[in-house]
């Protein structure tokens, strides 16, 4: 940019010059000349002059020596200093698609993981991203993303298949976001959020996975029926415990007065509509015998 304002100023002088000392006629070249001059120091000022957005932080380079971190705002610079500028805005790092990280759980299944790692500088930070990683896109593919993605298989890989897809699922989610703060937090990079958006099996681990719980729910209701069976076994054997119990209290009641009376109250309720003309009881005369006497 330097080479090109001094180019334009030349230009300009040149042609003013030339129509001062009357070679060239007209106002156009004066015009052209008055012109040609404005625009290369217009261009000259933008060499030795940088603004910082405020969403920005800057890191100027002059002669292969890094200077300290600018600010948002106007700064004076020489012609010679380069300046790249780094964004403070939030930035997601998708990883979905083609970029779905491919992971393996603790027994070898397969699966696939897509998910967002929202992250930021942190302009305390900035001159060292600059020497790590050169520009704001390039510390997403040279720290983030190869962070992230070895974090992820690594966090999988510790859990089972089942735990990986559906049971421990938050848990892992936690553990990658803890993991990757950690990680970057050192090199400058704020970590906002990881969101496990979605995991899912290959097909391979989807058929294998189906047949274990297809298995688990066989064993559950077998063991649910020797359950039951044992509970009324048991019922059962209670029952008759209880019975045997009471016909030996009812065996040890039953003694020849109680069954001497029990009869006597039998032969009275029996008299009261009929006659009775004997009335065997106990032991002298066995089972007792009530005759109707309207009949005999």
């Amino acid at each position: 940019m330097l080479i090109i304002s001094l180019l334009f100023l030349i230009a300009g002088l040149v042609l003013i010059a030339l129509r001062w000392r009357r070679v060239l006629e007209g106002r156009a070249a004066l015009l052209g000349g008055i012109g040609s001059a404005l625009l290369g120091v217009l261009l000259g000022l933008t060499t030795i002059a940088y603004v910082v957005e405020p969403y920005e932080v800057a890191v100027p380079t002059r002669l292969g020596k890094i200077g300290g971190t600018w600010q948002p705002g106007l700064h004076l610079k020489s012609p010679l200093t380069d300046v790249t500028a780094f964004s403070t805005r939030p930035s997601d790092l998708n990883l979905t698609g083609d970029g779905t990280v491919e992971v393996r759980s603790s027994e070898g299944g397969v699966l696939f993981a897509d998910l967002t790692v929202k992250w930021s500088i942190d302009p305390k930070h900035t001159v060292d991203l600059y020497k790590l990683a050169g520009d704001s896109d390039a510390v997403q593919e040279r720290l983030v993303l190869p962070d992230s993605r070895e974090i992820v298989r690594n966090v999988f890989a510790k859990h089972t298949s089942v735990e990986g897809y559906s049971s421990q699922r938050e848990a892992i989610a936690g553990e990658i976001d803890k993991l990757i703060t950690a990680r970057l937090a050192p090199r400058g990079v704020l970590v906002n959020g990881v969101n496990l958006r979605n995991v899912r099996p290959s097909d391979d681990l989807q058929k294998a996975i189906n047949a274990k719980i297809a298995q688990d729910q066989a064993t559950a209701q077998a063991e649910a029926a020797v359950r039951t069976a044992k509970a009324e076994a048991e019922k059962r054997k209670i029952d008759s415990e209880s019975q045997a119990a009471a016909n030996a209290a009812i065996a040890n009641s039953l003694t020849d007065k109680i069954l001497m009376s029990q009869c006597i109250e039998a032969f009275k309720a029996a008299a009261e509509k009929n006659a009775v003309y004997a009335s065997p009881c106990g032991n002298g005369g066995g089972s007792p015998v009530i005759v109707d006497g309207t009949k005999r």
